[in-house]
């Protein structure tokens, strides 16, 4: 079996390597110890930080990522799994329309004020 060291898999993430252990901790990975007390990553584990990272890049939280990686251990053929994955990411997803549509409406007031503004240092130029 092919294994890797946590500095690999953080070289290979560009994450650290306390990143990792954190991840450890919080019960989502679980290498492998050597006798001196190495950690040792299977391919399953190197999977499931991918898996990690990519939920933390659209936004879920770890507790989430948990559960959607600890129902494919429960249930093999993955539909739970999918039933998870599709529900909180349709959630995150309005959260995300919600937040362009917020942004959006920012830009617009910055553009109105910024014209405004634009339009007050005119007049007062042109009455200087």
């Amino acid at each position: 079996m092919n294994y890797y060291t946590i500095s690999q898999l953080a070289e290979q993430f560009d994450i650290s390597t306390r990143t990792i252990r954190y991840y450890e901790e919080r019960g989502l990975i679980s290498p492998i110890r050597t006798d001196s007390g190495q950690r040792l990553y299977t391919k399953k584990d190197r999977a499931v930080l991918k898996l990690i990272l990519r939920g933390k890049r659209f936004g879920f939280s770890l507790e989430e990522i948990h559960e959607m990686i600890s129902l494919f251990d429960n249930d093999r053929t993955g539909r739970k799994q999918l039933e998870k994955t599709i529900a909180y990411g349709e959630k995150k997803l309005k959260e995300v329309t919600e937040r362009i549509e917020d942004l959006m409406q920012l830009k617009q007031e910055m553009e109105s004020i910024l014209a405004d503004f634009r339009e007050r240092l005119q007049k007062l130029e042109e009455t200087e």
